[in-house]
């Protein structure tokens, strides 16, 4: 089983902490000649494809590297702007390797918020008071679990919907931001947990609960 990654938001909605433990990269590489059959555009400081579907590249793909210099963002890393490159005919043929791009900090700060925003409509929509708000979202290809405590702070754990033990990770990671992050002097509440002690006992958590699928006592 599979744990792709962990958020900590912060009561006010803010991110402070966020480590991906495994990303699946569908990627497809291919080489073309002048004209390109794709239709590329801007999206979100990336370059995407935005029309024509091939050889397991989608519509929402971003271009990852061409000719295997990588793409970061507009330009390639030598400095090219990726979509002037693609419309000169001399450069042709070329390789161009797409795969769905990694979510940016900004991306990843914004969906923190939104989440944040989606709990609290949660616990308004409830028939009763005292609700818990959303603890699970699911989607084909993952679940997302979402501890709250009684301080605010959420520990959100995006996982393989067939993997099981959530509910005791996300209190093992509470224990964990209680050891390493409460009780470090350094560390200020509300703010980025920014802690080696924290990430290596995260990992080591993350380990087991895919191996193992749960805690037993004293892990």
């Amino acid at each position: 089983m599979v744990i792709f990654s962990v958020y900590v938001v912060n009561k006010a909605g803010g991110l402070i902490y966020q480590y991906d433990n495994y990303v699946p990269r569908a990627e497809a590489e291919k080489t073309f000649s002048y004209p390109l059959d794709l239709v590329l555009k801007h999206h979100d400081e990336k370059v995407v494809v935005s029309f024509g579907q091939r050889d397991g590249i989608r519509v929402g793909h971003a271009v990852l590297s061409i000719n295997g210099v990588d793409v970061l963002g507009k330009n390639t890393a030598d400095g090219k702007d990726t979509l002037e490159y693609l419309k000169d005919p001399s450069n042709y043929p070329v390789s161009i390797r797409f795969g769905r791009a990694r979510l940016s900090s900004n991306e990843k700060l914004m969906l923190a918020s939104m989440f944040h925003s989606l709990f609290a409509i949660g616990s308004q929509l409830s028939p009763d008071v005292g609700s818990s708000g959303i603890e699970m979202l699911e989607t084909d290809v993952f679940k997302l679990h979402c501890f709250q405590t009684l301080t605010g702070i959420k520990f959100i754990v995006l996982a393989d919907p067939r993997q099981s033990g959530i509910d005791a990770l996300l209190r093992k990671i509470y224990e964990i931001y209680s050891d390493f992050a409460l009780k470090n002097p350094f560390y200020s509440l509300e703010m980025p947990i920014r802690c080696e002690l924290f990430d290596q006992n995260l990992k080591g958590a993350l380990e087991i609960a895919e191996k193992a699928g749960n805690f037993g006592a004293g892990s």
